[in-house]
Parts: structure tokens; sequence; C-alpha cells
């Protein structure tokens, strides 16, 4: 649509959006007030069904039908349970004539652990705002992407304006850990011609983003008393040593001649995270069991299943070069994230007009950023064949201690996702 037929002008997006900051605020502090943690995520989605339903949406909820996707390539398994965890859809359908193109804004209402909570200023899930940020856990990850897209549609409305084709607001689980509420709304049939995810992205644009795979090592060890421990074998040593050779393979795959191009400009791109370390049994007894759990990164045009193959031949032949290796065991499994990489394409018509709408309204291009994160872009992009993207605000400390977000960046993505409606869809006049 040219900027001349355009209904409505930078002014007026801009002021609809800034008339409803208080009210962005209130609910992305309601929201953060919500500890969505893994299997707690009722509460939270019943206020989203709520907000979506005084939006004027039809409001779909549903639980992950775990027989419908764990067959499909985008699954990742299941770390618990999904009876009374659902995810929220509001769908608008235009009251005038269909005449624009469909979207999906999409966001993920689970939040990660808040670690100690000792170590923050105040409780995580205490929504604290201090001059332009709102601290919380899971303010910038990202309820407040979910809370932005919320006031672009509101502020349409109360411009007079609907968009002039479907909507899908999408509130989903699971996006820290498999991204399967996300794939089950794609296997429900939520389809778009594009979709967006207002992920903090310091109001960049995202061009690619990483596989990212999760697995345990669970090592068994030879226990004997203390007084003897040099008799026996410790299981969280040795699992100290597997976890070493695989910091080979990450350094390996961090070599500048080992990197995808999209990532030549990164210090680090990959990393092995070692999350979670759990063995012993007493003080006095040299440990007989011990469980690693390690994030593992990966490029774009790897598969989850080359990674596993080269991951178990470094244990494998780790292993068998380790003097004890005859009175060891461990063995590898897999739950979470088995998510692969992929680029974006930077010149397809969604993100020339996703971009045009930032420079439209701040007058500068926004950046183009290849995130050494996954998204549940992965499953438009890879499975959907839906154009698609992340474009969200800025904030800090993201699976981190005192997480904060920007309130003015959350505006100033509301608007751009204001505009990009008007533009995308069409709009039509409310009577």
């Amino acid at each position: 649509m040219e900027k001349q037929q355009e209904p409505l002008q930078r002014g007026e997006i801009l002021g609809a959006v800034e008339a409803l900051r208080e009210e962005a605020v209130s609910k992305l502090s309601e929201l953060v007030s919500y500890p969505s943690l893994l299997g707690q995520e009722a509460e939270a989605q019943a206020a989203v069904a709520r907000t979506f339903k005084q939006l004027g949406l039809e409001v779909e909820q549903f639980e992950v039908d775990k027989e419908k996707i764990r067959h499909h390539p985008g699954y990742s398994p299941s770390l618990i349970e999904y009876k009374g965890r659902n995810n929220v859809v509001g769908v608008h359908q235009p009251k005038g004539p269909v005449q624009g193109r469909s979207l999906i804004l999409n966001g993920h209402i689970d939040v990660v652990p808040v670690g100690h909570p000792k170590l923050w200023s105040t409780p995580p899930f205490q929504p604290r705002v201090v001059g332009d940020r709102l601290y919380g856990r899971g303010a910038a990850d990202m309820k407040a992407g979910i809370v932005a897209y919320m006031t672009a549609f509101t502020a349409l409305r109360n411009l007079g304006y609907e968009p002039a084709a479907t909507v899908y607001l999408q509130s989903v689980i699971e996006e820290e850990c498999t991204g399967n509420g996300a794939l089950a709304c794609l296997v429900e049939g939520y389809t778009a011609d594009a979709a967006l995810i207002p992920e903090p992205s310091d109001e960049g644009v995202m061009s690619a983003q990483l596989g990212v795979l999760w697995l345990s090592i669970e090592v068994f060890g030879i226990p004997v008393h203390a007084a003897q421990a040099q008799e026996g074998i410790s299981a969280t040593a040795y699992a100290q040593y597997l976890v070493e050779q695989l910091r080979e393979l990450e350094r390996a795959w961090n070599e500048p001649s080992a990197r995808h191009p999209v990532y030549c400009n990164h210090t680090h791109p990959i990393n092995f995270n070692l999350g979670r370390i759990q063995g012993g049994e007493w003080p006095s007894s040299v440990p007989t069991h011990c469980k690693v759990d390690v994030r593992i990164g990966y490029y774009p045009g790897k598969k989850a299943a080359e990674v596993k193959a080269e991951i178990e031949e470094v244990l494998r032949q780790a292993h068998a070069s380790h003097p004890q290796a005859a009175a060891l065991q461990y063995e590898v499994g897999y739950g979470g994230f088995q998510g692969d990489g992929l680029v974006v394409d930077m010149e397809q018509p969604l993100i020339a007009m996703l971009m045009g709408c930032h420079s439209d309204l701040w007058e500068r291009q926004p950046a183009q950023r290849a995130f050494t994160a996954t998204t549940d872009v992965k499953f438009f992009h890879l499975y959907g064949s839906i154009p698609s993207t992340c474009y969200g605000p800025s904030g800090s400390s993201i699976h981190g201690i005192d997480e904060w977000v920007s309130i003015d960046s959350m505006q100033r993505v509301a608007a751009v996702y204001a505009l990009f409606i008007a533009r995308w869809c069409g709009l039509n006049r409310l009577h």
C-alpha cells in the first residue's frame, strides 16, 4: 500500500499508542506477577484470554495434544504432561471486506526459573517500575512483547479501524524448553501469510537463529569410603571429564573457519552450557552416580540428528581413551529442545515492510540480528512455509537476575506493529 493511501498518519499512530501507555504498564505488571514457570502457566494464560476477549476477539484455548505432534519433525521430547496447560489464541475475523494479508502475532507466556531469589533486588514476580524500566522475571522475555501486540491491536481499534484480514494473536507455552506450544498451533491448523514474534531484540529484526539441542549424560562410578577415595572412581569427576571433552568440540565449532557465514562477526556464537549437575549420595562416599544436563548450540543447516551423532562420537572416544573406562558407564538421554536453526530471507516482502515501518516511524533503519538462541520462528519458517521473524523491545538480564524491559521501547515496538498491521492486513473503518 502506498504511503499516501494510508488512512493513518504517523502522529495518529504514535498518539494512540502513547495514550495506552499506562494501560500497557498495568497489563505487563499483571502478567509479570503470575509466575508462569513450566507447568504453572494457567493464571497468566487466563489473564491473556480475558484481554483477548476484551479486544473483541474470538478466544480459542486448547491443550497441546502430544499424540498429534510427537511424530512431527519439529517435535521436541516433552518434559512434563500437558493436561490443564492451554495455548490461548485470539482470532480476529474482519467484519468489513477482506482486502489484505493474514497475520500471526505469536508470543510465549512461559518463563525460565529465577535462580536463587536472594540475588534479586526485589522478588522476581513482584513487578517494579524504576524510570523507564519494568523489572521482573519474564518482563523482557517475553511478556512485554505480548503486551506490545495487544497495544498495537487496541490502538488501531481506538482509532476506529480493524485489520482487513484474519489476525491470530497467539500466547503459547513451552517456548523456553521445547517449542511444542507453537508447534501445536501449527498442527491445529493456524496458518497465515506472515508471522511475527516480538521476542526481545533491541528493536532489531532477526536475520538468523541457531539450532538448540538439550541432552543429559548420566554417569555411574565405583563407590568406596572416602578414606580410600583413591581406590574408587567418582561419578562426578568422570561427568566433568566428559563435559570437558565436549568443550573441545565447542571450541572447534567456534573457529572462524568452521562458522556459518551469518555468524562470522560474532565473537563466540556457539555455546555448550552445563546448565545442571546432580550427583553424589554422601559426603563420606565417593559418588556412584552423577547426571549433567547440557544445552548445545549449533549452526543453521545442521540437523539435530547430525549433532547428536557428533556429540555421541565425542563421548564414545572420550570414554574409550579414559584409563578406567572398563569400570565406568555412561548413558546419553534427550529431553527438551531438538530445534534446528534457520536463516531468514531478508529480501522478502515481510521483512521489507517491517523494516519500512520501523524507519518510517523512527527515521532510522533497524539493525539485523543473528540470534545465538532459538525461538518459535523455527516452526513457521521450517515447517509452515510462513514468512516470519522476530522484532521486539529492548531489555536486559534475560534469563538472569533483575531482568528488565524498557517501557519506552515496548511502546515503540507497539507503534511499529500497529503500522505493520495497517499496511500488511489493510484496514476497514469500524462503524
